[in-house]
């Protein structure tokens, strides 16, 4: 066996997982990780300016299809000041892997004010993480290292994390290093399958609801054929967009905001597939039978009674079902022209509010159809969730139901590295934007060349307007003082622009043609509410 220390280890494993950009904050705990990264050319190191941005831009990195994001950070304030974006992850179901420091081995749990010491640091981790390791010994590397990306790549996606003291890294032992593994896809059970097939085919009207999980698992062909099979339109979860194109007859778009009478009122569905989804809205449900196909048994059911559950991965199940589909049934004549009359009804019945709606489509107009677009937590960003058209998997990227502000920009870096040929716009208000403005630089330094687009009402919009119209006007707290968000990206060293919202779609369009990140700055007033 080879001898290394433990961070010439923890680099080589990463190598032979997979890892090829790790974004990290460099810090004391992690000079010998840094050192045996410095010997893995194969691994790029991307040095963010927070710790939060670390995970944001690996979460951003693994859902634009660039493989296993990887973050790393300080113990103790590196790995909490990480955690919200750790938490995106989490609910977003995103598998990202996160390396953290520990303080002195000897001294974890003896609660004696070392740099950095929080006790327990795992504890503080667990509950946002699928699952978590400390790692004392640096012959365990590679061990811990392949059951991380065991994790990563079985079962429901969700982060890990690993963390490993200073002395671990620094130490040389014999190392047996371990090769990566094929994780086949779990197949559900087959009179599970059947019987869910049965169901579904006996079904005079049925719906699919589509979920992020169909596009973790790469299912949308297999959806598509369940769904043309059974004639059964698809609407899809805000994560689940991009499952099916919106331009496909089959099509209905995304869920409302706040209350979608899809499965409640005309045209009555009377059963629903679940592919991959949460259904965390059962009150827009109105007592159908649902079949949920989901890879986590938890899920089944969990927000639903009237489910029949089955586990299993979503393209291999789907697949299964299809063929149990035909083998009861023939496929249905097409009822393009009956969905077609829904899509425009539910056109015509949603509420279309100014300027986001306006906004929105100038933003979808200019961007191609591979083109990648964050929805922060902001106005356009909500509207975005309910109306942006998505035409392909992992174009469209939003905080799930972590709703933080401050995601949208570094996850948009994040997908850039993953996607460097690819359009990336981030949708940013400019409170949510402060939270990680610094991260410019780090563009800059690394050639990250995402587009952000600011809308600036110089407040909390969403806080104030709800002050405005549920307490008699009275604001507090909502305002904020800005800066020049111009002068502020140049300082940087990025293009700054201001325009106003009819003068977006040139800019956007320019921004997106000139390699170099670039700051577009929208000034607007306080827009209506999109949740009704």
């Amino acid at each position: 066996m080879p001898q290394m220390t433990g961070g010439q280890a923890l680099a080589r494993s990463l190598y032979l997982e997979g890892v090829r950009v790790i974004f990290g904050l460099p810090g004391v705990q992690l000079y010998h990780a840094l050192d045996g990264l410095q010997g893995e050319p194969g691994i790029r190191f991307i040095t963010t300016r927070h710790e939060q941005a670390t995970a944001y831009m690996a979460d951003g990195f693994t859902r634009a299809g660039g493989g296993t994001g990887t973050a790393m950070m300080v113990p103790g304030p590196g790995l909490q000041n990480a955690s919200a974006a750790i938490g995106t992850a989490y609910a977003a179901s995103s598998p990202m892997l996160v390396v953290s420091g520990q303080i002195e081995r000897d001294l974890i749990g003896r609660d004696r004010g070392i740099l950095h010491e929080v006790n327990d640091q795992l504890d503080t981790i667990r509950p946002v993480t699928k699952w978590a390791k400390r790692i004392l010994d640096p012959a365990e590397v590679p061990e811990a290292v392949h059951e991380a990306f065991h994790q990563l790549k079985t079962g429901r996606p969700r982060p890990v994390e690993i963390e490993i003291p200073p002395e671990t890294l620094a130490e040389v032992a014999d190392v047996e290093l371990r090769e990566p593994e094929e994780y086949p896809h779990p197949a559900a059970d087959p009179e599970a399958v059947r019987t869910g097939a049965r169901i579904m085919s006996e079904a005079a009207n049925p719906l699919i609801w589509a979920g992020g999980g169909v596009i973790y698992s790469e299912a949308q062909e297999a959806l598509l054929r369940v769904a043309e099979h059974l004639q059964a339109p698809i609407i899809t979860s805000a994560e689940g967009k991009g499952a099916i194109s919106d331009r496909h007859p089959l099509a209905l778009g995304a869920q409302r905001l706040r209350n979608d009478p899809i499965a409640k009122d005309e045209p009555h569905f009377d059963a629903i597939l679940a592919v991959g989804t949460r259904m965390a809205n059962p009150a827009w449900l109105g007592g159908q039978q649902i079949v949920q196909i989901d890879i986590d048994p938890a899920e089944l059911g969990r927000n639903y009674d009237n489910t029949f559950g089955i586990q299993g991965d979503a393209r291999q199940t789907l697949e299964t079902l299809y063929q149990s589909l035909a083998q009861l049934a023939p496929s249905r004549e097409s009822r393009a022209d009956e969905f077609e009359r829904l899509r425009q009804q539910r056109v015509e019945t949603s509420i279309r509010v100014e300027p986001q709606e306006s906004i929105t489509t100038t933003i979808r107009d200019v961007m191609p159809d591979d083109g990648i677009l964050i929805s922060g937590m902001t106005q356009i960003g909500y509207y975005c969730r309910a109306f942006y058209p998505v035409y392909e998997p992992r174009t469209f990227l939003t905080s799930s139901y972590a709703g933080n502000l401050g995601y949208a920009y570094p996850v948009a870096l994040g997908a850039k590295v993953a996607q460097p040929d690819k359009a990336v716009v981030a949708v940013s208000g400019d409170g949510g934007f402060l939270f990680n403005s610094q991260e410019l630089a780090t563009a800059v330094q690394y050639g990250i060349n995402a587009v952000v687009i600011v809308f600036n009402d110089n407040a909390y919009g969403n806080v104030l307007r709800d002050q405005v119209n549920r307490f008699e006007g009275r604001v507090y707290g909502a305002a904020l003082h800005n800066p020049d968000f111009v002068k502020l990206a140049e300082a940087y060293g990025a293009r700054g622009v201001r325009v106003e919202p009819e003068k977006l779609g040139p800019a956007l369009q320019e921004a997106l043609s000139i390699d170099a990140p670039t700051l577009i700055e929208v000034p607007v007033q306080a827009m209506p509410t999109p949740f009704e």
